[in-house]
């Protein structure tokens, strides 16, 4: 049988299970987030791009989250659908999940790269490319080829967790690996001796891409599981929805930090204009490079959290549809040990070594402005990681398990309600710095009411098991 080969994520230890399945995962996200990265690297240590490319890429990178938001929430809810089903013992739902997943990955990627090449200047406005002129023109050049690569980093993200769910995370880690270093590789080479500027950048990472996508159509075909088969490929609007809604924590995770981002890069373009340094025109482009690093730190943090919890999807998953809830319950408690280990750690770089971070980012080549500035907002903006880390651990376990309205609203308070809405209005009273606060105020009230949540999942589990009585 086809699911006899899962049926160890029921009875083999829970702490093996995760190494197995958390450790590629976490390799595969935070080779994934390099990919930006890399390029700010690069482009902040070429004396000709400087600030103004960092500010660009700044302003690019919430367009490339947009893509990544579709792509995972139909990835990770046709993972979360799959190992549910095969918990079931359900497989022909599952091959049917991945067919029809596969058909809207690849018609949302398309449309999406068309919107992106018809409305270029309007988008980049959008997210306050037009600090300066010189960021603007930057901006256009990088966005143009990242648009073109759409459809292949949309494939590669969304196949990665459908890999995993088929029993291969070591493939879908070397898959997302071999596309990260293509790009390490080509980036100096475009960047430094053919002197490409933000054209180089992007075609870099797009030749990465492509060769990730390749591989994760290899896979696709060579499924050990869950291979579909040509009738799973017609539309099953029932499955679409199904997968959807488990997929939708992790859309609403994404999409939400692209709004928070251009509420973000607005107030930074607003407040910053009011300073008396960032309102002179060669410094009006450095909060706006210096927060897109800060969040690029974030991003490598967040990248392991989520490869924790997105790796205890199948575990997760398939535990919950064989009933086996006391086993889930001790994933959920190891797994928020652990990233709030991973929290503390972060925390304490931030804290103490601000300006060693910033240094990567080129701090050499700008005004001490520049570097003053981003060691206050490390400090500032993510002195409360440690909850941002359980906090994002709670969304992905919830959505794991099948709670897809519990994870839903949890995410929307955080990136609609808190993030988005702190950033608009803690600058009317703080200026510039309010932007900084936004993060740590989300982060700390977020928190208070996923303990809420927490507590309750931990009643449910107990009460499924004969261990206390269902909470009311």
């Amino acid at each position: 049988m086809e699911t006899e080969t899962n049926q160890f994520l029921g009875s083999e230890g829970i702490a093996s299970l995760m190494r197995r399945y958390a450790v590629p995962c976490i390799i595969s996200l935070l080779v994934g987030a390099l990919y930006n990265i890399v390029d700010q690297i690069f482009i902040a240590n070429a004396d000709y791009l400087g600030s103004f490319g960092n500010a660009a890429n700044t302003v690019v990178f919430p367009l490339t989250v947009i893509a990544l938001a579709i792509a995972v929430m139909i990835g990770d809810g046709c993972c979360a659908f799959v190992s549910l089903s095969l918990g079931r013992k359900a497989p022909a739902e599952a091959k049917r999940s991945v067919g029809n997943s596969i058909l809207m990955i690849l018609a949302g990627s398309l449309l999406l790269c068309a919107v992106y090449l018809i409305f270029p200047n309007p988008i980049i406005r959008m997210f306050g490319g037009t600090v300066n002129a010189e960021t603007f023109r930057y901006a256009q050049e990088y966005f143009f080829w990242i648009a073109l690569g759409i459809p292949f980093y949309m494939f590669g993200q969304a196949m990665n967790p459908m890999i995993r769910a088929d029993g291969a995370p070591r493939f879908a880690m070397v898959s997302t690996l071999i596309g990260a270093l293509i790009n390490i590789v080509l980036d100096p080479v475009f960047i430094f001796i053919f002197k490409w500027g933000m054209m180089g950048a992007a075609v870099a990472t797009v030749l990465g891409q492509i060769a990730t996508a390749a591989l994760a159509l290899w896979y696709l075909l060579h499924m050990r599981l869950i291979r579909p088969v040509k009738c799973d490929f017609h539309i099953d609007h029932g499955i679409c929805r199904k997968t959807l809604t488990l997929g939708v924590t992790s859309f609403l995770s994404q999409i939400s930090l692209v709004a928070a981002m251009a509420a973000i890069n607005n107030m930074i373009r607003k407040y910053g204009a009011k300073d008396v340094v960032f309102g002179q025109t060669q410094y009006a482009q450095i909060p706006m490079a210096v927060v897109g690093i800060v969040m690029k730190f974030f991003q490598i943090i967040i990248s392991i959290v989520v490869g924790m919890a997105a790796g205890c999807i199948p575990i997760a998953g398939y535990n919950m549809g064989a009933g086996l809830t006391q086993r889930v319950k001790n994933l959920f408690s190891r797994l928020l040990a652990a990233e709030a280990a991973v929290g503390a750690a972060a925390l304490l770089i931030v804290e103490c070594f601000p300006s060693q971070l910033i240094a990567i980012f080129g701090a050499a080549n700008e005004s001490g402005y520049y570097t003053d500035f981003a060691c206050k907002a490390f400090r500032i903006y993510l002195c409360m990681i440690v909850f941002a880390c359980v906090n994002k651990a709670c969304f992905i376990f919830l959505q794991a398990m099948g709670k897809a309205a519990s994870s839903t609203i949890l995410s929307m308070v955080r990136e609609i309600v808190f993030g988005v809405g702190f950033a608009l209005t803690l600058p009317l009273a703080f200026g510039l710095d309010g932007v900084l606060y936004s993060m740590p105020v989300s982060d700390l009230l977020t928190f208070a009411l996923g303990l809420v949540f927490i507590c309750r999942t931990y009643r449910e589990l107990d009460a499924a098991a004969g261990l206390c009585p269902a909470a009311a």
